[in-house]
């Protein structure tokens, strides 16, 4: 049976972090929604791209425009079966927005299976859903983990560590994909084989 998952975006959503769960998720077979408060089946998002360079902190550069694929008005967080979120600057943003959180508080409730990576659980701090939880973020948002109840898990060094707690899977940084990914479709009762 084939797997629907949902995908949370906005303007300056990270690029890497949109645009490569979004494709390794198809490639698999999911079928994956973005959706985007304000924004219709067709439209568009800009996103950015963050990368470490020896500065104090990441860079920014504008990226691709990505595109959404249904209503958010409409859509029925029910008729899915897993819930991302990516991060970037616009989960700054969407956190203020309360049909985000009643979606993500759907997942949380429901136990269905919810990742999210970077400064995608800002939006889960904002939802109150990480009280007793272990969420793993980029290290900027340790302080939202915390103050929302949540325990911070540290980034590895090179940032490519994922966190597994129960349903929810968090991971620091776009460098964790291959582990975060993973993580996810296990959850979702997804395993990718590869044969010679």
């Amino acid at each position: 049976m084939t797997k629907r998952i949902l995908m949370l975006v906005g303007d300056y959503v990270e690029d890497y972090e949109a645009m490569v769960p979004y494709q390794m998720l198809k490639m698999v077979g999911c079928e994956v929604t973005a959706i985007c408060p304000g924004k219709a089946a067709g439209d568009t998002v800009a996103t950015a791209i963050h990368d470490f360079e020896g500065e104090q902190t990441y860079s920014e550069k504008r990226g691709h425009n990505f595109r959404i694929d249904a209503d958010f008005d409409t859509v029925n967080e029910s008729d899915y079966d897993g819930l991302v979120i990516p991060g970037g600057r616009a989960p700054e943003y969407l956190r203020l927005n309360e049909r985000v959180l009643q979606i993500v508080r759907h997942f949380a409730t429901v136990g269905k299976p919810l990742a999210a990576v970077c400064h995608g659980p800002q939006i889960l701090a904002a939802a109150d859903v990480l009280d007793g939880r272990h969420c793993s973020a980029y290290p900027a948002v340790r302080y939202e983990v915390q103050q929302s109840g949540g325990t911070y898990v540290p980034a590895a060094e090179t940032f490519d560590n994922a966190h597994v707690d129960d349903n929810l899977v968090t991971a620091p940084a776009w460098p964790a994909h291959p582990a975060w990914i993973a993580a996810f479709l296990e959850l979702l009762g997804m395993k990718v084989t590869w044969s010679d």
